[in-house]
């Protein structure tokens, strides 16, 4: 399989600790976003969406981070990263869309670039605009997992509500968001430090990282 990445992409973030964590063998393949590699040819062949990340195989490729998590999830069964009681499934996915569906795309890359370039606003602005939509979606899990028990947002060990969470962190303190209000979602950043699977996956230790950043 080849993943087809970007150091910062918080989309990839996910799918590379899924695939680390399951133990699939992968070859990363470093897409630039800055420099738009993704609107070449070569890539639109493979998701013609022209976004990150996209998962390629020899029976085809996926692309969208929620479909690929989901098909890793079913083809490698263990370590679960779902839990097996339904209404716990359903509570998972339900934090999985808060950042997944309302927070991370209206911050991410393409969304600022437009804000600055194409509406001309300021670069002090788009930090601001990032930091609020971070804070509202933490605002809304903070609570969920306040009183569920263990170092991850559902037990002992990692699942999917911290694939999602994860990457989110990073770009919470990119952007500068006080993470004191949320000391539930922080632990968890604590948490994974310590699985090597996760933190392999981690943007500073990937093939493109820059190393300024």
């Amino acid at each position: 399989m080849k993943l087809y990445s970007y150091y910062r992409s918080g989309t990839s973030y996910r799918v590379r600790m899924a695939l680390n964590y399951k133990g699939a063998e992968y070859e990363n393949a470093p897409v630039n976003l800055k420099d738009g590699e993704q609107h070449g040819e070569a890539y639109r062949r493979l998701n013609p969406q022209g976004l990150l990340p996209a998962l390629e195989m020899p029976g085809g490729v996926l692309t969208q981070s929620p479909a690929i998590l989901e098909w890793i999830e079913e083809t490698w069964p263990e370590p679960a990263l779902l839990p097996e009681d339904p209404f716990l499934r359903a509570k998972v996915r339900a934090i999985a869309a808060i950042i997944g569906c309302d927070t991370h795309p209206i911050q991410n890359l393409r969304i600022l670039l437009y804000l600055k370039n194409e509406l001309g606003q300021p670069q002090e602005t788009v930090q601001e605009w990032a930091r609020h939509w971070i804070a509202k979606g933490f605002d809304a899990v903070e609570p969920m997992i306040a009183g569920t028990v263990g170092p991850f947002a559902f037990g002992e060990t990692p699942g999917m509500a911290d694939i999602y969470l994860l990457p989110q962190i990073y770009n919470a303190h990119r952007f500068g968001v006080d993470m004191e209000a949320y000391p539930r979602i922080a632990g968890i950043e604590s948490a994974a430090a310590d699985v090597e699977a996760f933190a392999a996956a981690h943007p500073s230790r990937q093939p493109d990282t820059p190393d300024e950043d």
